[in-house]
């Protein structure tokens, strides 16, 4: 099938996401991507652009990875599915421990899903019917962050604070309450007392406080200050209100440690993983628990967690993901990818030296800066810097005004150089 058919029955027939589907099939050439290797996307028309977003952040480890390739094929030659309901497979259960052994200390028990929403879906209803069914059936609300996303269920919905994918479902979801992160509240002190006065006010209604550690991806690479999460833990503590954290983005080491929640050194009551969990291969996600919450649904069948997904625990997902984890500690990813944050933060830097740039950040593996002018979702500023990288060989998928990257761990250092390049020189295009 040549390219412009390709694209021809795409435009008929696709419905795509986060997309305005009337101005996509008038006015997009859509990048068709033939293969992918490393930090590269290869379009059907021979170009190659390097993919600065990790294709939505999950291709940690960049894409097509052989070791991971391999360990996909193997499974698939043993087992391609088999269901967790009443019988088990070896990549499950070892997968189960590997993970338990790199997460935060007294994390003991592992719920399978599909993706980093459900994974999250799974942390709300453990939380409620925890408290449902031992003795705090109030407990039924959530308090979440000014900007939050933790993906698109309907559960989640309700936790989200980002307007444009909240508001159409507005009257379906839960109520709950939004307090603002110290960057939001102005400083650390107000943003405490905020949260604060939520749970003095409201725990005996509350099943959770839920965050993304340390940096809010889809509200647009917003950073705040670590110490907020130790002081989020201590006040979960004093009114003995869950703590869940959302590590669907944050974790594997995208914001530098393997866990967000480490720059705090905090251990979360819930930790929800996807995107890096299987390096961008396959759809699946864990929800990882302490002890206690598991304890709470022992007992009478009644009490039992009747929720599950169709592929939960797939054991080509597991296999892939025990690679990721394999190849994190053999070719010590973390430690590789210091350096390179180094790149990303001092470029960014710059970039916040040019006319047109009202704020730059960086941590991790991630560099944002934010253009002057009209801001939230549905800007248009990036777009301009978006039109202007893939001329040059980059796929930089904006968010509004904010124009950021988010390469893979490992992407080569010339590749990263390059790809800073075309940043800059795309900026500085639209903003003179």
């Amino acid at each position: 099938m040549d390219r412009d058919r390709i694209v021809a029955l795409d435009k008929q027939r696709v419905w795509h996401p986060y997309t305005p589907m009337d101005r996509y099939r008038a006015e997009v050439d859509p990048i068709v991507v033939e293969s992918a290797s490393g930090a590269s996307l290869f379009d059907r028309d021979g170009s190659e652009l390097i993919d600065a977003n990790s294709s939505w952040w999950v291709a940690s480890l960049g894409h097509n990875h052989p070791r991971l390739v391999a360990a996909l094929k193997a499974q698939a030659d043993r087992n391609c599915h088999s269901a967790l309901a009443g019988m088990t497979h070896e990549p499950a259960a070892e997968l189960a421990e590997r993970i338990c052994a790199v997460a935060p200390e007294g994390l003991d028990h592992v719920f399978y899903s599909d993706d980093g929403s459900t994974a999250v879906e799974v942390g709300l209803k453990l939380a409620l019917q925890y408290w449902a069914q031992n003795g705090r059936p109030a407990r039924k609300h959530f308090v979440a962050l000014q900007g939050a996303f933790h993906g698109e269920t309907l559960g989640v919905t309700s936790i989200g604070g980002v307007d444009v994918f909240r508001a159409p479902f507005q009257g379906a979801v839960l109520e709950n309450w939004f307090v603002p992160t110290p960057t939001q509240a102005g400083g650390l002190e107000p943003a405490v007392k905020a949260l604060r006065a939520v749970l003095e006010a409201e725990s005996d209604r509350l099943a959770a406080v839920v965050v993304e550690p340390v940096v809010q991806g889809a509200s647009g690479m917003q950073m705040y200050d670590p110490a907020y999460l130790r002081e989020a833990r201590a006040l979960c503590d004093a009114h003995d209100v869950f703590l869940i954290v959302d590590e669907v983005f944050t974790g594997y080491g995208r914001s530098g440690p393997m866990w967000a929640s480490e720059h705090a050194g905090i251990r979360p009551d819930v930790l929800c993983t996807a995107k890096g969990f299987c390096g961008g291969m396959l759809p699946m996600a864990a929800t990882l628990s302490t002890a206690r919450i598991f304890d709470g649904f022992l007992g009478d069948p009644d009490r039992a967690f009747y929720y599950g997904h169709s592929f939960c625990g797939n054991p080509l997902g597991a296999a892939v993901a025990l690679e990721v984890l394999r190849i994190y500690e053999e070719e010590r990813i973390l430690e590789q990818a210091k350096p390179k944050a180094e790149r990303i933060a001092a470029a960014f830097e710059a970039l916040g030296e040019l006319p047109g740039v009202a704020r730059w950040r960086a941590r991790g593996m991630i560099g944002a800066l934010d253009l002057a002018g009209d801001d939230g979702y549905l800007a248009q500023a990036g777009w301009r810097v978006y039109d202007e990288a893939r001329a040059r060989g980059a796929y930089l998928r904006p968010m509004g005004n904010v124009v950021y990257v988010t390469p893979p761990l490992n992407i080569e250092d010339a590749v990263l150089d390059r790809l800073l390049d075309i940043v800059r020189d795309s900026i500085e295009t639209v903003t003179r």
